[in-house]
């Protein structure tokens, strides 16, 4: 029988391009704070006019297939998420896609970003799927904006957002709860798991992600809430559902309460996200890698929980259980592999009017065909695979950049083929 099945291996690529959120807020004339406080982010990834999600996709899944040593026959099966679509007439697969966004000005663009995660899924993973303990949720929600009665473009409500996203975390807790007690026969609280990981549109939503899951267990009367706890949050216990999401209060208690479990289980998921911004599909997976990256040496028997989230809207929470495994598929080793800290060190920062010049570019190829792009390798690591040129059959094209900082494009590749 086949037993811990999961990730055997994983690899990261974002952008070397960023802008500093800090910068961005001056150049956008927002308050101080705004961005780096209010949304909890750091920095913000970006593509350049050559790199887009397929060729992101291209590169990570191909560094993680050489750096392993894996032969693509030995591949049984190809899943891709992404939340983007370049091309809508040719499958997703095709092109290993995964993801990136470009958003006008305005408020939402803080809250964007770009990377691709490739993962090896198998038998015998150092990082196994507890399968018996899941918890799903699905509606049919218009979760991320709302109509402008003044304007053809919907506009971005980023409060309707948080309220669904929080509203499904409490769903798919209250499910995952319900599975884990069946099957253990006792409680489940936060005490059980050692990490939380999830999706991370920007990390002051993660905080109050986690806030909501120590307000849940206060309400369940759960063991991981201690007497203080308690006390500060009694006052809201008699709240119904809706009035708690939107009780500023109870969002500033529970934040208050839940800090040092949150700096224990969940800060250490956070560089990516915050570094990078928000990468759509990929972004619980970057938050999960960051993991592996601050704390490999200790996760050896931890049990880590994840949400994922998407708009529509779907959810799930779900739990893995880490083993250090054998190498080269082993905790210690993915880690290496990703190298985090040296593709963070290696970035290059861009002034915000350049990033929006970028933007404004990117904004006006999107859909486009018929043109070429500058083939402008210089910032990408040898290995990078590029956009070279999108013909007037709407065909792509890529190119490698190889070890002398040139693009090999005798071995270019023509839509992901």
């Amino acid at each position: 029988m086949t037993k811990n099945v999961g990730i055997l291996a994983m690899d990261i690529y974002f952008p070397p391009t960023f802008v500093q959120q800090e910068a961005l807020e001056a150049h956008d004339g927002v308050s101080k704070g705004k961005y780096t406080i209010g949304l909890g982010q750091d920095c913000l990834a970006f593509c350049t006019e050559v790199e887009d999600v397929i060729s992101m996709s291209l590169t990570v899944v191909t560094s993680l297939l050489e750096k392993y040593k894996i032969d693509p026959k030995q591949i049984g099966r190809l899943e891709v998420g992404s939340e983007t679509v370049i091309d809508k007439s040719k499958s997703i697969k095709t092109f290993l896609m995964q993801i990136f966004e470009v958003y006008a000005e305005g408020p939402a663009r803080p809250t964007g970003g770009a990377a691709a995660i490739a993962m090896l899924i198998g038998p015998d993973a150092p990082i196994a799927f507890e399968s018996k303990f899941r918890g799903s949720h699905m509606s049919h929600a218009y979760d991320f904006y709302k109509p402008n009665l003044a304007s053809e473009y919907p506009v971005v409500d980023g409060k309707l957002s948080q309220t669904c996203y929080l509203m499904a975390l409490d769903t798919c807790y209250k499910y995952f709860c319900h599975k884990y007690e069946k099957q253990e026969g006792k409680q489940f609280s936060l005490s059980d798991a050692d990490y939380f990981v999830f999706h991370s549109p920007y990390n002051k939503l993660v905080q109050k992600s986690f806030a909501r899951l120590v307000f849940n267990d206060f309400v369940r009367n759960a063991s991981s809430v201690d007497d203080i706890a308690k006390e500060k949050l009694a006052p809201f216990s008699t709240l119904t559902g809706d009035e708690s999401y939107q009780s500023r209060d109870l969002e500033k208690a529970s934040q208050q309460v839940s800090k040092p479990l949150y700096d224990a289980k969940v800060q250490p998921t956070t560089l990516i996200p915050k570094q990078v911004g928000n990468m759509y599909t990929a972004s619980l997976y970057a938050a999960f890698a960051s993991l592996l990256h601050n704390k490999n040496t200790e996760l050896a028997g931890k049990r880590v929980i994840l949400f994922s989230y998407g708009s529509g809207l779907t959810a799930t929470m779900f739990s893995l259980r880490l083993h250090e495994g054998q190498h080269p598929f082993s905790l210690s080793n993915i880690a290496t592999v990703m190298n985090i800290g040296g593709k963070l060190k290696s970035r290059h920062e861009f002034a915000p009017e350049k990033f929006v010049e970028t933007m404004h570019l990117m904004e006006h190829r999107y859909g486009a065909k018929d043109f070429v792009t500058s083939k402008d390798c210089s910032l990408l690591s040898p290995g990078t695979y590029y956009l070279t040129e999108v013909d007037s059959k709407y065909r792509r094209f890529y190119a490698k950049k190889d070890g002398n900082c040139t693009g090999n494009e005798n071995g270019s590749v023509v839509n992901g083929y």
